[in-house]
Parts: C-alpha cells; sequence; structure tokens
C-alpha cells in the first residue's frame, strides 16, 4: 500500500509540472501505385493541473493510511 501511495504521489507531481503531451499520428491520403503521400497528424492531450494536485492529495491519503495500517497490524501481532 505504501508503494501504490508513493507512485501515486510521484504521477501527481508530474501531472502538475507537465499539463499535456502531444504525440503524432501517420495517416494515408494517396496511395496509387507507386506514389503514395502521407500526412502527420498533431494530436494533443491537456488537463488542469488541479487535476495534478487531487492525485497527490489521494496519493497522500493512501500513503499515510497504508503506513497506519501496517502499524496497527505490529502492534497487534506483538499483542498476541
Amino acid at each position: 500500500m505504501k508503494k501504490a501511495g508513493i507512485i501515486i504521489l510521484l504521477v501527481g507531481l508530474l501531472m502538475t509540472l507537465y499539463t499535456g503531451f502531444t504525440y503524432f499520428t501517420r495517416e494515408k491520403v494517396v496511395d496509387s501505385g507507386k506514389l503514395q503521400m502521407t500526412k502527420d497528424n498533431q494530436n494533443t492531450i491537456n488537463w488542469q493541473p488541479y487535476a495534478g494536485v487531487g492525485l497527490m492529495l489521494i496519493g497522500g491519503v493512501v500513503l499515510v493510511l497504508g503506513v497506519n495500517r501496517k502499524d496497527e497490524k505490529e502492534i497487534n501481532d506483538s499483542l498476541i
């Protein structure tokens, strides 16, 4: 649970710092024997910075709850 919290926290940090990315797809426009023409299409995916902040908050909660549950298990095991 602790590892998942750290991963979610880091992904949220990256989403806050980088608010999107661009990728290209190639599309055939003309395919006539030896003549081939292609077109590169630019596609962009964007998100708001507060989505990353929200994900960091969720990751922090998962991290804290994961540590607390592990501590409770160790305490219960030592009492038995």
